[in-house]
């Protein structure tokens, strides 16, 4: 790493440890939105990372990305999560919005002062993106939005979102275009906050759109080339999500190291028992190798080279670690790891959707073998 990405990492990991990581059990317990987490992470610049620096960001790339939303999940993956959301919205502005657009909306979203909600999955289309029935029909003076959306990311409190809506229902995915929504719109409604397994502060729910009355210029980027947009934010996504994951893996295997040293059966330390010995080294192998997994998927993106295949791999296997190694890390702490209030018990319940957003595994795998073969 640069001495820059280095910096950054020791910022945002003093940041965490000092700020999320005493917040995170009763965040998780309340499943309560820390907005004040978020407006010092905006004075930090730890939101739109990699956004040049005339539209807001820090100008900075996809590795120095990595490396705060590993740090920050290290403390809590909800809060990695908001940082991950506000990259690909803001992304989305800054590679393809207009000068008018960015200007409206991305000093407010980077500054925390408007939460974004980015609006895909509906009942009958989340994995396969093609299915959704979202409908944005031109009028007059503009567009009339309408349709539902599901498992949305801040939908209860969200304040814009970024909506993908089918503007051509007979030209499939190149029928579909991105509209940036005032969420205080008539016509606009929300669903219940629901309650999640993990990632817990992290809000979901669902938005409503009925007949909601759009200005013209709430069309982001060309008509119907709004799939290809949303998907083109996904590799860097992945990425991010991968990072995610790896911050839950490296938390439990911290926590283990300092727990086996001090827990003592059969008159000795776990630490001295060849059985917790393999399980620890199983951990930090597999937690290192995801590591260079996303640092060579982000290389790639850094570079221009192609990279879907190495940000699906990255993706893939470190949700898969996440999940699989903290488990090994309740199994460590035995009983008290299935307790509430020992942190890998919440780890284990915040890795399991790291399989399933922002393209389930098997999707990724179905990514990964299209580029092999391709």
């Amino acid at each position: 790493m640069s001495d820059v990405h280095e910096q950054l990492r020791d910022m945002a990991r003093r940041f965490a440890e000092s700020e999320v990581r005493p917040l995170a059990e009763e965040l998780d317990r309340d499943e309560r939105f820390p907005a004040e987490l978020y407006t010092k992470m905006a004075e930090l610049g730890l939101f739109g990372i990699t956004l040049p620096p005339e539209h807001g960001g820090a100008g900075m790339d996809c590795h120095a990305y990595a490396l705060v939303m590993e740090e920050l999940s290290r403390a809590y993956a909800s809060i990695a999560d908001q940082c991950g959301l506000v990259e690909l919205c803001a992304t989305l502005l800054s590679q393809h919005g207009t000068d008018a657009q960015r200007a409206q909306w991305l000093p407010d979203i980077l500054a925390a002062r408007k939460r974004v909600a980015y609006c895909i999955t509906e009942a009958g289309a989340g994995t396969d993106v093609s299915g959704i029935t979202t409908t944005a029909t031109r009028t007059a003076d503009g567009w009339l939005l309408s349709g539902n959306k599901l498992w949305i990311q801040n939908a209860p409190n969200a304040e814009v979102g970024f909506v993908l809506a089918r503007t051509d229902k007979a030209a499939g995915k190149r029928g579909m275009s991105i509209f940036v929504v005032d969420l205080a719109s008539k016509g606009v409604s929300r669903g219940p906050k629901e309650h999640k397994m993990g990632q817990r502060a992290s809000m979901i729910g669902a938005l409503h759109f009925d007949a909601v009355q759009l200005p013209a210029d709430a069309l982001l980027g060309v008509e119907g080339r709004g799939f290809h947009a949303m998907m083109s934010v996904l590799d860097k996504g992945r990425v991010g999500i991968a990072s995610l994951a790896l911050g839950i893996a490296q938390a439990g295997l911290e926590a283990c190291v300092e727990y086996v040293k001090t827990r003592q059966q059969f008159g000795q330390p776990l630490a001295e028992m060849q059985g917790v010995q393999w399980i620890l080294a199983d951990m930090v192998k597999d937690i290192s190798a995801a590591r260079l997994l996303i640092h060579d998927a982000a290389r790639k993106l850094d570079n221009g080279e192609p990279a879907t295949m190495a940000c699906s791999m990255a993706k893939c296997f470190a949700s898969d670690t996440a999940v699989a190694q903290s488990a090994n890390a309740v199994q460590l702490f035995g009983g008290s790891g299935y307790i509430r209030g020992f942190e890998v018990e919440r780890l284990y319940r915040d890795a399991k959707v790291t399989q399933i957003y922002e393209g389930t595994n098997q999707i990724q795998r179905s990514i990964i073998a299209r580029e092999l073969l391709r």
